[in-house]
């Protein structure tokens, strides 16, 4: 098979109303770059029409291949292996509900082809709810202050990458990669576009709370060592409050004020609460070291369509 240009991913699940649409609107986008590209589709167990109107896609045109995964792997896993799996000598990630809008791939494709390793799309504002709001930009903080290296905020991941890049991310071998941040750690040049965030245009998200949570934490234990020794500073801190806080206490209680001990016992709490939180923290961190060790795939796929012998 001979290499095309141009890759496309798109991760979907419980997709029905976008799935055709989208594919038809990066198709247009694509053709209008003159470049050879193929769509490739990873479905990451969906429970509605999504894998059988891809399949019928497939059908009527060879460019379009999907991946059906054996289940649910994941958000971060499932969209990486479809990037692993492509063969173009570049590789564009989106997702299905065109908040990454496909009129941008053109302009991402000609910065590739003027000489761009990683090009990604940046929003300019995030459309969310104020408790939403807040825990975004306290992780944005968190990620800033204490990762590794620095966190593109409203970066989602969307835009293109070579296979170089591509394959150096592969190489690190990570369990649950938080690809948006493995970018940045690779130390290659990054350009960016900003564009405003559409809405979403069909459909629910799958994105709730717990699954974002769950992303921030993953992507916050994988991408920062330095954690490890925050309980030990913090833990630190607590033990000299408490013994400051000691002879304080005693003789408050002395003079009859025995109202410092409850602030004592506030102070104690806040400690066991901090340090709960961390070894959190660190019992991710465990997890995904114990995922190295057993060379777990990142997914399990059950079938492949429209794939040719030679991919």
């Amino acid at each position: 098979m001979t290499q095309l240009d141009v890759s496309v991913v798109i991760p979907v699940r419980n997709e029905e109303e976008n799935a055709i649409p989208i594919a038809e609107a990066v198709i247009r986008e694509m053709e209008r770059t003159g470049v050879s590209f193929d769509l490739i589709f990873i479905d990451n167990s969906s429970q509605d029409r999504t894998v059988a109107l891809l399949r019928e896609l497939c059908a009527r045109d060879p460019r379009v291949r999907l991946i059906i995964n054996a289940r649910n792997f994941g958000q971060m896993r499932s969209p990486t292996h479809a990037i692993f799996e492509a063969r173009g000598r570049a590789v564009i990630n989106m997702c299905a509900d065109f908040q990454d809008p496909p009129t941008l791939l053109p302009e991402i494709v000609r910065r590739w082809q003027a000489g761009s390793e990683i090009v990604l799309g940046v929003r300019e504002s995030e459309r969310s709810s104020f408790g939403l709001s807040v825990a975004r930009r306290t992780a944005y903080w968190f990620a800033r202050r204490f990762g590794d290296y620095p966190i593109i905020p409203n970066a989602t991941g969307f835009g293109l990458y070579t296979q170089r890049v591509v394959q150096e991310i592969a190489r690190l071998n990570e369990p649950e990669p938080f690809f948006r941040g493995m970018l940045v750690e690779t130390g290659f040049d990054i350009v960016t576009i900003s564009y405003p965030r559409p809405p979403r245009a069909a459909g629910r998200s799958n994105n709730n709370f717990f699954a974002l949570l769950d992303f921030a934490l993953s992507g916050i234990a994988g991408s920062s060592k330095r954690l490890v020794r925050v309980p030990f500073f913090a833990g630190t801190i607590g033990v000299i409050a408490a013994f400051l806080l000691f002879p304080i206490t005693i003789l408050a209680s002395l003079w009859g004020a025995a109202g410092w001990g409850w602030w004592l016992a506030i102070a104690l709490q806040l400690q066991f609460g901090l340090l709960f939180i961390f070894l959190g923290l660190i019992g991710d961190q465990i997890r995904l070291i114990s995922e190295r060790t057993r060379q777990t795939p990142l997914v399990v796929e059950r079938e492949r369509v429209n794939f040719p012998a030679d991919y």
